[in-house]
C-alpha cells in the first residue's frame, strides 16, 4: 500500500471531517487543498485558481495577501508558473526566482514579483484529468529551495484527490464554476468515461476514487475498477462501498481479491 504524505493525508482528513464541504463552487475544496499544502509540504503560501469556459481564470481561495497578489500578478501580465502550467498541463516549479533559467520567458512578471513580494520559489501544478485542465495549485517560498521527491509526490497526489473531486462538482447539477456556463462530462474533454457512475452521491464516489488512487498508487481509471470489482465480488452498491471507504471502515491494500 502506498503511503500516504502529510499532505494528502491532511486533505482527506480534512473532507472527511467535512463529508458536505467540498460541494458548492470548489472554494470550501480549495481552502482545504492550500491549508494542506501549507501545513504540510513547507511552503509558506498557496493558491488555487480555476479556468472557466470563457477562458479566463477565477482565484477559488488564498492563504494570504500575498498569494492573492501572485495570482493578480500572473492574471494581469498573463504569465508566469501559474500561467505556464495552465497552457502545458505541467508542472512548473521554480526553486529561485532570481537566478533561474525558466523565469527568463517571463521578465515583467519576475521583476513584478521581486519588486512587490518577498517570494524566491514557485511551484505551479496543473490539475489536469487527460485533456481537462481545471485548473492550478500555485505555491510559494519566502526562502529559495525546491520542493524534494517526496514533498512533490505527495503535493502531486493532493493534486489528484482535488481533481477528481472538482470533476464531481463539475458534473454535479448544482455546481457551477462558470455562473454563464454549466458543465457536464460531455464537455470535459471527452476522458470521463469512468463518470458512470449511475450513484447520487457522485462527489463521495469520487473522493473514494482519491482515496483509493492514493492506498494503492495506482491511477483513477484502476482506483474505480477497484472499487466496483469489490461490490461486485461482495454484491453491494458501489456508493456504499465509496461509503465505507471514505469514512475509513475499508482500505484498499495490493492483496485485496
Amino acid at each position: 500500500m502506498a503511503e500516504q504524505g502529510p499532505v494528502t493525508r491532511a486533505l482527506l482528513e480534512s473532507m472527511a471531517d467535512s463529508p458536505h464541504g467540498v460541494r458548492g463552487d470548489g472554494r470550501e475544496l480549495a481552502r482545504q487543498v492550500c491549508r494542506a499544502c501549507v501545513a504540510g509540504a513547507d511552503v509558506d503560501g498557496a493558491a488555487m485558481s480555476v479556468l472557466t469556459a470563457t477562458e479566463t481564470t477565477e482565484t477559488l481561495w488564498a492563504s494570504d495577501a500575498t498569494a492573492q497578489r501572485l495570482e493578480e500578478l500572473q492574471f494581469t501580465l498573463n504569465e508566469g508558473a501559474c500561467v505556464q502550467a495552465a497552457a502545458s498541463g505541467r508542472s512548473v516549479l521554480v526553486p529561485d526566482l532570481l537566478h533561474s533559467v525558466e523565469v527568463e520567458r517571463w521578465p515583467i512578471f519576475a521583476a513584478s514579483v521581486a519588486e512587490q513580494t518577498l517570494i524566491r520559489a514557485l511551484f505551479a501544478l496543473p490539475l489536469q484529468w487527460g485533456a481537462t485542465n481545471l485548473g492550478v495549485l500555485d505555491m510559494y517560498r519566502t526562502t529559495a529551495g525546491g520542493l524534494n521527491r517526496a514533498q512533490f509526490n505527495d503535493v502531486s497526489a493532493a493534486v489528484d484527490v482535488a481533481t477528481l473531486v472538482m470533476l464531481g462538482l463539475l458534473t454535479a447539477p448544482e455546481a457551477r464554476l462558470d455562473q454563464n456556463q454549466g458543465q457536464d462530462a460531455s464537455n470535459t474533454g471527452g476522458d470521463e468515461h469512468w463518470l458512470d457512475l449511475s450513484a447520487g452521491n457522485r462527489a463521495e464516489v469520487h473522493q473514494a476514487i482519491g482515496m483509493v488512487l492514493v492506498q494503492l498508487g495506482v491511477s483513477a481509471t484502476e482506483a474505480l475498477a477497484r472499487l466496483r470489482g469489490h461490490a461486485f465480488a461482495h454484491r453491494r452498491l458501489l456508493i456504499d462501498v465509496a461509503t465505507d471507504v471514505v469514512n475509513r471502515r475499508l482500505v484498499f491494500t495490493d492483496d485485496m481479491a
